[in-house]
């Protein structure tokens, strides 16, 4: 810009000096000379004024770019601070959630604990198989394993070797093993009440006391069938019925189809299918109500359910929930019989689910727990114990033994 103005100046001295040659030589030369002087000046001056100007705007720029960086550090640090924010709040997230994980793991651990079960073919297991279903379907509260087992032998081996968490057993065969296992072991609850019967083609067994002079076949040496009618006939004062034990109920019922005229005690639903299988025998009585009869208010009781205290210290939830599963189960067996009596038969425990129907309503499947429990088994224990403290392992159990059932 400064450049262009002194052109313009250089130009206008230049007409000057032409304009004053024209008069006086001597004088244009002084005023060309002067002209050539000032414009000299005035060049100078110019360059002067460009210079401070191109330093002024030197000096803006530089300010403006500190500005800028200022600025743009200022912005990295806000960026800097919000990151770190961010990654502290992250961090919060993620501790709070590890937390809660952890916490809904250790609650998991306790509920999912697998629950080994083992209980005998009969009604107990009976009681079992709406509860066997939902759990091999995925359906059930609690994660189980269900054993099946012929002879109590095996049931109570298992809960001393530790094999078995929860075991379905003959209501003396409980106390038998707390004895055995020195108090490990608790009730859990009464599953079914009295199931036994006498059953025969021999027209004139009647009662207990009909019993004189006969064989009687049996099951359940050492467990409730041998006691419950050892005590009926010390109380019905026969002293010569010769007890003869068989290994299993399908057997018996083999040995009646075969000869009518023999004398044996059965369990449902062993009772519903002999009788199906051969008109020739019969009920001839209950053994629920022979001991109604000479009891002193005791109930009679077939099966109960035990769990090992070891692990019921280590999984008490996963032992109140079998429980509830447990009687869901049971009611069901009662509630649904068609349903029920399909999986029993499904199951192997009867061999077709018309008999298994029929069976049902006879075998007094229950889920009976806490005080009533307690009052229960303890006044059938003493009742067992009175007639042969052997029957229940020597002693009845303390009370620790119902510490469930409180």
């Amino acid at each position: 810009m400064m450049k262009k103005y002194l052109s313009i100046v250089s130009a206008l001295m230049l007409s000057v000096s032409v304009l004053t040659g024209c008069g006086n030589n001597s004088s244009a030369d002084s005023l060309q000379q002067e002209s050539v002087q000032e414009a000299a000046v005035v060049e100078e001056a110019a360059n002067e004024a460009e210079t401070e100007n191109e330093n002024n705007e030197a000096e803006e720029a530089e300010q403006v770019s500190s500005e800028e960086n200022a600025d743009t550090e200022s912005s990295e640090d806000l960026t800097d601070e919000s990151a770190k924010e961010s990654e502290a709040d992250e961090t919060s997230e993620a501790v709070e959630e590890t937390a809660e994980n952890t916490d809904d793991a250790e609650d998991n651990n306790t509920s999912e604990a697998l629950v080994r079960v083992g209980s005998l073919k009969g009604p107990t297991t009976m009681g079992l198989v709406n509860l066997m279903k939902d759990s091999e379907n995925g359906e059930s509260e609690g994660k189980y394993e269900f054993t099946m087992a012929t002879q109590p032998d095996e049931l109570m081996a298992g809960i001393v070797a530790g094999n078995i968490d929860i075991a379905l057993v003959p209501a003396n065969m409980a106390s038998v093993l707390y004895n055995k296992t020195e108090g490990d072991v608790s009730l859990v609850d009464i599953n079914t009440l009295g199931v036994l019967y006498c059953v025969t083609g021999d027209e004139t067994v009647k009662s207990v006391k009909d019993l004189a002079g006969k064989t009687v076949i049996t099951t359940g040496q050492g467990a409730s069938p041998e006691y419950v009618l050892r005590y009926l006939l010390d109380k019905n004062e026969v002293t010569d019925c010769n007890i003869e034990f068989k290994s299993e109920a399908t057997e018996i019922a083999a040995i009646l189809n075969e000869d009518a005229t023999k004398v044996a005690i059965l369990p449902q639903p062993f009772v519903t299918v002999a009788t199906a299988k051969n008109d020739s025998i019969s009920v001839a009585f209950s053994l629920t109500d022979e001991w109604d009869a000479v009891s002193d208010g005791s109930k009679l009781l077939t099966g109960v359910t035990v769990v090992r205290n070891e692990f019921l210290s280590e999984n008490a939830d996963a032992v109140n929930v079998f429980l509830e599963d447990h009687v869901k189960s049971a009611e069901k067996a009662v509630s649904d019989v068609d349903t029920t009596a399909e999986l029993v038969a499904e199951y192997g425990i009867i061999e077709k689910a018309e008999i298994a129907k029929k069976a049902l309503p006879e075998c007094n499947i229950v889920c009976i727990s806490d005080e009533a429990a307690k009052t229960a088994l303890s006044g059938y224990l003493q009742v067992l114990f009175d007639q042969d403290p052997k029957s229940v392992g020597g002693k009845l159990p303390e009370d620790d033994f119902y510490t469930l059932s409180k």
